[in-house]
C-alpha cells in the first residue's frame, strides 16, 4: 500500500490528502512516499542575521547546533514542497497532472521549493561534512544532487527555447519583435497544458510560454522562422524527454529513500560525538577561500573590457563538447553557491528572509546583495552558454538550408556575446566588494 511523507509540522499529518492520478508503471503514483509517523519538534526561531564579515564577537553561537537548526529547517522546507507538490496533482515543475484543474496560486513553485531545499541540504552536507557522520553525509549528497538535477532539467530546456525564440525576434528587428509581444500577451491569457515553471533564482518570476505562435514565425525571415522550428523541433524533444524522467524519479524507489531520509533529518541531524563545540567559521572560510582561489584562475582583467571577444573563441570549432572556456566560471558558480549557503548558516537565517525582508521595506545585507548579485551574473552566464551550444547543435543537422544555417550562426554569435557580458557584469561586481565570512 502507498504511504506518504508528511511534514513533521504539519498539524494534519495523520491523515494526509489522497493521492493524486498520474501514475508510473510498477512504481504507484509519481509522488507516492512512505509515512513517518513520528513528529518532529517545530523548527527553532532562526538567530538575528548576522553578516558575513562580522567580528567574531557578534557571532557567539556558530557551533554545531547552529548547522543541526539550519539542517533541520531546509529537511522541514523539503518535506513541506514535497506535501505542496502532491497536493497540488501537478507534474514535476508544476504541470498540471491529467483531470486536474490548475494549482492554486503559489502551488507551482513547490517543484522549485524543493529543488532549492535539495540544493541548499547537499551544499552545507559539502562544507561541514567534518561535523557530520561520514557515512551519511557521503550518501546523502549525490542523491539530493541527482535529485535536484533531474528536476531541473525540464524547465532548463524550456528555458532554453523561450531565451532562443527572444533572440531570434530581437535580432530580426522591431518588425518582428512587435508582434512577438502581442502573441505573448495573447498566449498568456489563453489556458495551456505546459504551464511555465518558476526559474531557479531566489527572487522567481513567472517565465512566459515556451512555444511560439505559428502566425508569429510569419513575421521573421525565411531562414530565422526555419531556424526557430528547428530549435523548437529538438529542445521540445529534449523537454518531453526530462518530463518523463522526472516523473520516473519521482516514481522511484531512489526517491522515496531519499525522502524518508531527509524525513528522517528534520527531527534528527547525525553530529559527530565531537562535533557540539566545533566552530562553524572556519570551515566557511574554507569554503570562501576555494571561492577566492576560483575567481583568481578567472581571466577578470580580459572580462573587465567589454566587446574584448573572448567568449567568440573557438565559436567555429567542430567540436560538440562544451565551450572549454566555460568550465572555469561554471566551476565558479557552483562554488559561490556553496559560499552562499555558509553564510546563510552562520546567519542562521532561513533560505529566502534575505529577500522578504528587502520587499518589507527593511534594509538587506549588502553581503548578501553582492552574493545574489554575482551569482545572478553566472547564472545568465550559464543559461547563455547553454543556449549557443542548443543553436550551434542545431545548425549541425544535416541537410539544412545556407538561410537557415545563417540564422543559427548569427543566434550563436549572440548568445556568446552574451556570455561576454555577464562575464562583466560578474568582475564588475566581484571586484566592488569582496565578501569574506569572520
Amino acid at each position: 500500500m502507498a504511504q506518504q511523507h508528511l511534514e513533521p509540522t504539519d498539524p494534519s499529518a495523520g491523515s494526509g490528502p489522497p493521492a493524486p492520478p498520474g501514475t508510473v508503471p510498477g512504481r504507484g503514483t509519481t509522488t507516492d512516499v512512505a509515512v513517518h509517523t513520528r513528529t518532529a519538534p517545530a523548527t527553532a526561531p532562526a538567530a538575528p542575521a548576522t553578516a558575513p564579515a562580522a567580528p567574531a564577537t557578534a557571532v557567539a553561537a556558530c557551533d554545531a547546533e547552529v548547522l543541526a537548526r539550519y539542517l533541520r529547517a531546509q529537511a522541514t522546507e523539503f518535506l513541506r514542497a514535497l506535501r505542496q507538490h502532491r497536493e497540488s496533482g501537478t507534474g514535476p515543475n508544476g504541470t498540471p497532472g491529467p483531470h486536474r484543474a490548475a494549482p492554486p496560486p503559489g502551488h507551482g513553485d513547490a517543484a522549485l521549493a524543493l529543488r532549492r531545499a535539495a540544493r541548499r541540504i547537499s551544499g552545507t552536507l559539502h562544507t561541514f561534512q567534518s561535523l557530520l557522520d561520514t557515512d551519511w553525509a557521503e550518501g546523502m549528497r549525490p542523491e539530493l544532487a541527482w535529485l535536484s538535477g533531474t528536476l531541473a532539467m525540464e524547465h532548463a530546456y524550456a528555458s532554453r527555447l523561450e531565451r532562443l525564440l527572444d533572440a531570434l525576434h530581437r535580432l530580426s528587428g522591431p518588425a518582428a519583435a512587435a508582434p512577438r509581444a502581442v502573441a505573448d500577451r495573447t498566449t498568456a491569457t489563453a489556458p495551456t497544458t505546459v504551464p511555465p515553471p518558476a526559474p531557479a533564482a531566489p527572487s522567481a518570476s513567472p517565465a512566459p510560454a515556451p512555444r511560439v505562435a505559428a502566425q508569429d514565425r510569419g513575421n521573421l525571415t525565411v531562414g530565422a522562422a526555419k531556424a526557430g522550428a528547428l530549435l523548437d523541433r529538438q529542445l521540445t524533444l529534449a523537454r518531453t524527454r526530462a518530463h518523463s524522467s522526472a516523473l520516473q524519479a519521482l516514481g522511484s524507489s531512489r526517491f522515496h529513500a531519499v525522502a524518508d531520509k531527509v524525513a528522517l533529518l528534520a527531527s534528527e541531524v547525525p553530529l559527530r560525538p565531537a562535533a557540539a563545540p566545533a566552530d562553524l567559521r572556519p570551515l566557511a572560510a574554507a569554503a570562501h577561500d576555494r571561492l577566492t582561489d576560483a575567481v583568481a584562475a578567472l581571466p577578470l582583467v580580459a572580462a573587465g573590457s567589454p566587446y574584448n571577444a573572448q567568449a567568440l573563441v573557438h565559436g567555429l570549432s567542430p567540436d560538440p563538447a562544451p565551450h572549454p572556456q566555460d568550465a572555469p566560471w561554471d566551476q565558479v558558480r557552483l562554488l559561490l553557491r556553496l559560499h552562499r549557503y555558509a553564510v546563510e548558516v552562520l546567519a542562521a537565517t532561513p533560505a529566502g528572509n534575505t529577500g522578504e525582508a528587502a520587499s518589507n521595506g527593511e534594509s538587506a545585507d549588502p553581503s548578501d546583495v553582492l552574493l545574489l548579485t554575482a551569482g545572478d551574473a553566472l547564472n545568465r552566464h550559464r543559461d547563455a552558454s547553454e543556449a549557443a551550444a542548443a543553436a550551434a547543435q542545431a545548425a549541425r543537422t544535416p541537410r539544412i538550408a545556407p538561410a537557415t544555417a545563417y540564422a543559427l550562426g548569427v543566434l550563436h554569435a549572440d548568445q556568446r556575446h552574451e556570455v561576454e557580458a555577464a562575464r562583466y557584469a560578474f568582475q564588475h561586481c566581484w571586484r566592488g566588494t569582496p565578501v569574506r565570512p569572520a
